[in-house]
């Protein structure tokens, strides 16, 4: 039943007959319903044959009910629960013949979509990853998700499913877009992980119950992955890569585009250096520097990356210009280091004391040398 904030039961299941019979993320389809809606849209595709047999026997109200009762939903535009960032989508160029505001969207999970949505990041890459792509994947979710922000991926193998888990590792809300229906597993290795997903955050999408995931797919659910976050963190991407696409959609959605270095020799790398040479995406490497990147304006400022702080770095620039003097190994008379450093003995006499109450320098019977704390901190 439609209720306040949500669509009315005749363009839900409108919106869900349409699902079913064309593929997602149809750009002339999402073309059709905003200029005339879903129900109207809907009597113009039964005109036509092909889709007509398509729609025989699909009983939208059955079906919800059934699905309600496995905890799965079918979300669409109007509803409380529709992410708004989703209907950027009306004003981006298609790519590679998939575009437009989706339909609807099947929801399984125990959290509000719009909730998970807002503000979030999506993380993605390769499937062939590394050890080194898949640990750095997982640490930079767990760092972002432990403030708060929920992580997005397509729960594919590599580098989704290390995103996935990192946020989980660190109890962090977690989103997953999938190319096939909700209610199966894709793959089939993954069951665990879905089911887990679902139990704390999200699984998604646009293809109708029971479907199996398709090429077109697969390149309709990475405008949603890019949607739905606030920045898209690519780890690891050979130059030929779906993670690409989605950095292209997030691109052209005015999303914050990032890219986390790899080795120079490493071929699953190519196309993140590549995104980062030549399209102007943000070089990452921890948490810190998304947060600042997709936060608001300083929510999560980054500071400065600098060394410790070492003892010398407490001296002033002539006590650190006579500990150069000082040796190391065999100890030295006051009137020696004087000496070396061209500097009138009572003055060192006295510098040299300064620096053994700092611990840089030992006072010997037979002279002056340096601690173990200076010689580690040269």
């Amino acid at each position: 039943m439609s209720g306040p904030g949500t669509a009315s039961d005749e363009e839900r299941n409108a919106r869900m007959l349409l699902a079913s019979a064309v593929e997602p993320g149809d750009p002339v389809l999402a073309e059709e319903i905003a200029m005339s809606g879903p129900v109207a849209a809907l009597e113009r595709l039964r005109r036509k044959s092909a889709v007509a047999a398509r729609l025989d026997g699909i009983d939208p109200a059955a079906d919800l009910a059934r699905a309600a009762d496995r905890g799965i939903r079918f979300v669409v535009p109007g509803d409380d629960e529709w992410p708004r960032s989703l209907d950027d989508l009306a004003h981006t160029e298609a790519l590679h013949r998939r575009g437009g505001v989706p339909v609807g969207l099947w929801v399984r999970g125990a959290r509000r979509l719009d909730e998970v949505a807002d503000p979030a990041l999506a993380i993605v890459g390769s499937r062939s990853s590394t050890t080194y792509g898949e640990e750095t994947a997982a640490r930079l979710a767990a760092e972002v998700g432990g403030e708060g922000v929920p992580v997005i991926s397509g729960a594919a193998f590599g580098i989704d499913q290390a995103a996935h888990r990192g946020a989980l590792a660190a109890r962090a809300l977690t989103l997953a877009v999938v190319a096939g229906g909700v209610d199966r597993s894709y793959p089939r290795a993954h069951h665990q992980l879905l089911t887990r997903i679902a139990e704390v955050g999200v699984v998604v999408s646009e293809a109708p119950l029971g479907a199996e995931p398709t090429r077109f797919g697969f390149l309709a659910r990475n405008r949603l992955i890019a949607a739905l976050s606030r920045g898209t963190v690519v780890v690891e991407a050979a130059a030929r890569s779906g993670a690409l696409n989605t950095a292209s959609w997030a691109e052209g959605l005015s999303r914050v585009v990032m890219g986390v270095p790899g080795p120079l020799t490493s071929a699953v790398s190519e196309g993140v250096h590549e995104l980062i040479r030549a399209r102007g995406a943000l070089l990452v490497t921890r948490g810190a520097d998304i947060l600042e990147a997709i936060g608001p304006s300083g929510r999560w400022a980054s500071p400065a990356r600098r060394q410790p702080a070492s003892p010398r770095d407490q001296l002033s620039f002539g006590e650190r210009e006579l500990l150069d003097h000082v040796p190391a190994g065999a100890a030295q008379p006051t009137e020696v280091i004087a000496t070396a450093a061209g500097l009138a003995v009572d003055l060192v006499a006295q510098t040299l004391r300064r620096l053994v109450a700092a611990g840089l320098v030992e006072d010997l019977p037979v002279g002056w040398r340096l601690t173990r704390v200076a010689i580690e901190s040269r």
